[in-house]
This record gives C-alpha cells, sequence and structure tokens, in this order.
C-alpha cells in the first residue's frame, strides 16, 4: 500500500467514527427531552393535585 492509501483508509475510519459519535449524541440527546417531557405529565388515573 501506498501512504496516500493508508491516509485514505485512516481518513475514513475516522470520518466513520465520527458520524458514529454524532448519531449516538443526537440519539441521547433526544431520549434526554423525551424523559423529561414524560416527567411533566400526569401519570393516567391519578387526578392533578389542586389547592
Amino acid at each position: 500500500m501506498t501512504k496516500k492509501s493508508k491516509a485514505a483508509i485512516a481518513a475514513g475510519a475516522i470520518g466513520s467514527a465520527a458520524i458514529a459519535a454524532a448519531l449516538l449524541y443526537a440519539g441521547k440527546r433526544k431520549k434526554q427531552k423525551e424523559d423529561a417531557a414524560k416527567a411533566d405529565t400526569i401519570p393516567s388515573g391519578e387526578q392533578p393535585e389542586t389547592d
């Protein structure tokens, strides 16, 4: 292999890892947002407390 082909393979691996990390991060943020929205809702069957 030439130096250029090794560099291309390394760049591809780094790029793939960066994309995978970005997708994992985005998925985690989405899940946290959904969990926060669920925490604000009243569970079914329970009456909301009022004063």
